[in-house]
């Protein structure tokens, strides 16, 4: 079921019933002020970003299942507000990490340091989610150990602590999943998934989230749709779907990717 509905977010979510979304995903207005060639953007300012996502994210954490996840992405201008409307919200506890995606995207300055990350707020509703690590692992499907003996291992480790002795254990073909992913590049003018939204993120971004967070027959929602990368996403790994977006080229777009 993939479902794509062109209105405000706030309505969507007010129609939905709690408890129903197994994982939230949401590349969110990033308090630029820019009027972007498909949308305008929020002011960044503390009272506008807070008027705009305290009543959402508390609508998402209604629909939210206990045992759910949600993703935000951002950049530097808000992560410090939204960490703490979601702390307020989802409760400190259930912060779990903040993952970095790491990008190198035309649009260079010899004035500053250059921007090319953003930034991926994780947190759960509870002490109990889904994680599927082995289907996240870096360079491989199946997460696979073997004992570190004298050969040298080119991939990632984990050391374990056991009657004060330490072991090294490797994973065969890869490394566990870290909170920085510097693997996926921008989506560049010249490639097959541009969809001529602006902002539109990689398809293989997502889905690493998805994987990670979700599983086969899952509800997934993303309430700040654009491109409709998500759904697509969900439509390829046989996850249910359900998003909006109040621009109607973005919906035409979404319903474009996911179409059978």
């Amino acid at each position: 079921m993939i479902k794509i509905e062109c209105c405000d977010n706030l309505k969507l979510m007010g129609r939905m019933d709690s408890e129903s979304v197994d994982l939230i995903y949401c590349d969110i207005l990033y308090g630029t002020g820019r009027k972007f060639k498909d949308y305008q953007d929020l002011k960044p300012k503390r009272e506008v970003i807070e008027e705009h996502y305290i009543p959402r994210i508390k609508e998402m954490h209604r629909i939210l299942k206990d045992t759910g996840s949600i993703y935000l992405q951002m950049d530097t201008r808000i992560n410090h507000w939204l960490r703490c409307i979601l702390d307020d919200i989802f409760g400190y506890d259930n912060f779990r990490t903040e993952l970095v995606w790491l990008y190198n995207s035309q649009g260079k300055t010899n004035k500053e340091w250059n921007k090319k990350h953003d930034h991926i707020l994780y947190y759960t509703k509870s002490k109990k989610w889904t994680f599927n690590a082995k289907d996240v692992v870096d360079g491989i499907s199946d997460l696979t150990y073997k004992r570190f003996k004298k050969e040298i291992d080119t991939y990632g480790y984990y050391t374990v602590l056991k009657n004060g002795k330490r072991t090294k254990y490797y994973l065969e073909n890869g490394s566990l999943p870290k909170d920085w992913h510097d693997d996926i590049t921008y989506i560049s003018r010249d490639n097959k998934e541009l969809t001529g939204y602006a902002t539109q993120k990689p398809k293989a971004l997502i889905e690493r989230l998805v994987k990670a967070s979700s599983n086969e027959g899952d509800l997934v929602a993303d309430f700040y749709g654009g491109s409709f990368t998500t759904a697509e996403v969900c439509k390829d790994l046989n996850r249910n779907f359900i998003g909006c977006d109040i621009s109607e080229k973005a919906v035409a777009i979404g319903l474009e990717r996911t179409k059978y």
